[in-house]
């Protein structure tokens, strides 16, 4: 089962929440030193400390260090602005919200094959809807 966000999804939720929300990061460092990069990978050292530690290899600028989430973390932050539950049956993952502030409810369209997937469209939505 898929427990952290892939390298796409990584990259577009970098653009909706803080980076230091973060548990994970991709980095693409290569063993062989700082002038060469490999497939990018994660780890489970988190964003903000990776781009501490691994600093010297920003020499290279090929070299990225890329966010990226758990599902603990993107449960943590669906939870902060709304009650939250995740669904699961037959059928697959989908996500419900309800908003703590007025009690309006939001809900992933489709059956997503991993709660991971679940909670990517469900940061999407309730960035779309402001509640970020």
């Amino acid at each position: 089962m898929k427990t952290y966000t892939d390298l796409n999804q990584s990259k577009k939720l970098a653009e909706i929440l803080p980076l230091e929300s973060a548990d994970m990061h991709y980095n693409n460092v290569s063993i062989k030193g700082i002038n060469y990069v490999d497939e990018h990978r994660a780890e489970l050292m988190e964003y903000n400390i990776a781009i501490k530690v691994l600093s010297k290899y920003t020499i290279n600028p090929l070299f990225e260090v890329i966010p990226c989430w758990s599902l603990t973390a993107l449960i943590e932050i669906i939870r902060k602005p709304t009650a939250f539950d995740l669904l699961i049956d037959g059928r697959g993952y989908r996500c419900h919200c309800r908003d703590k502030q007025d009690g309006k409810f939001y809900g992933t369209d489709d059956y997503c094959d991993n709660p991971i997937d679940a909670c990517v469209e469900m940061i999407i939505k309730l960035n779309e809807q402001k509640l970020l």
